[in-house]
């Protein structure tokens, strides 16, 4: 297998982790990731599920073993278990791990379907229990749904990890409860730092910041905190909570820069490759994928290209009290 292709970047990072997003579109609106009135991409320059799948399958075969599917809300997009039927063939055939990352609020008509396609794991955003919180921060979403999908996903036997953004002044009073009712039901979480990126549509980044080491302060007040040293190449750092067994993510892009272990890249549904998720350099790989029908060898030269490329890390901060590093584009175009 050491002869087998493999994409190394300028600083010998092995680049082995795809993620994909598969539309820009979404069910929620929350309040970090879009603004309430978005204006969405034209269905024309969005890449066909058959181009996704091709673009999947090149990357595959030059070195990617693991791929995450993304949006917006990747489920809300037309025809998308199709897309997952195709591209599971190459489970155990190049590609290690076929997962997605949710709202969770369509997964009781999907989970089914995505354990038969080979999804093991998925994560699902979700940041408070509180019913109106949840209104409040998704605009448009119910809890009750992402909820239902949760226990439709553990039924189809899918392990769920929850991913919660830290917001000050929104979901600080329910920390403990939420970690407690996740031991309850078996799963991992994540907390993440609010990231500046997009129209903030009136929603100031400053006042949503909530540092981690803060959160992580106000744990350890409670249970007992081991850390682990376990490193999958992503920004996260982990820790076990010795009373309940359950493993905790800290995804720390303002207090810590996780950089240096980057093994990953993200496509955009319009097939544009960004190399870092805090930079804007991109390479546009739909022209590639169009031009040369038939023939990926210019498409495997456009990756190569794009990953000799790739900086050595990102410029977000919220020093001095003021947003630094601030992306133009939504999350939700990007993938998060």
């Amino acid at each position: 297998m050491t002869d087998m292709p493999q994409l190394i970047d300028p600083f010998d990072r092995t680049i082995n982790y795809l993620r994909v997003s598969v539309t820009d579109r979404c069910d929620f609106r929350c309040v970090y990731c879009m603004s309430e009135n978005m204006t969405f991409l034209p269905k024309k320059e969005l890449l066909t599920l058959e181009e996704l799948d091709r673009l999947c399958s090149v990357f595959i075969s030059q070195g990617i073993r693991k791929l995450r599917i993304t949006g917006g809300e990747p489920l809300v997009r037309r025809g998308i278990m199709d897309f997952f039927e195709s591209i599971s063939r190459h489970l155990g055939n190049g590609l290690n791990e076929l997962t997605l990352t949710t709202n969770g609020s369509q997964l009781t008509r999907f989970s089914d379907d995505l354990a038969r396609f080979g999804v093991k794991r998925v994560n699902i955003s979700l940041d408070t229990l509180d019913a109106q919180k949840f209104k409040d921060i998704t605009r448009w979403g119910h809890l009750t749904k992402v909820l239902d999908g949760i226990e439709a996903a553990q039924a189809a036997g899918i392990r769920v990890k929850i991913n919660m953004v830290a917001l000050k002044g929104t979901n600080e009073d329910e920390l403990e409860d939420v970690i407690r009712w996740c031991a309850e039901k078996d799963m991992d979480i994540t907390f993440i730092e609010v990231m500046p990126m997009g129209d903030m549509g009136g929603e100031d980044r400053l006042d949503q910041y909530w540092a981690l080491s803060d959160l992580r302060k106000r744990i350890e007040k409670t249970w007992a905190l081991t850390d682990i040293p376990e490193n999958t190449g992503g920004p996260a750092r982990y820790v076990r909570i010795s009373e309940t067994g359950q493993k905790i993510g800290f995804i720390t892009p303002m207090t810590h820069n996780f950089c240096e272990s980057c093994n990953r890249v993200r496509l955009t549904c319009t097939g544009q490759l960004f190399q870092c998720l805090g930079q804007e350099k991109e390479t546009d790989l739909r022209k590639s994928l169009r031009d040369n029908l038939g023939n990926d060898a210019p498409v495997v030269d456009a990756i190569r290209g794009a990953i000799a490329l790739k900086p050595k890390g990102h410029d977000f901060s919220y020093d001095r009290k003021e947003v630094a590093g601030e992306m133009s584009r939504h999350m939700s175009h990007t993938g998060g």
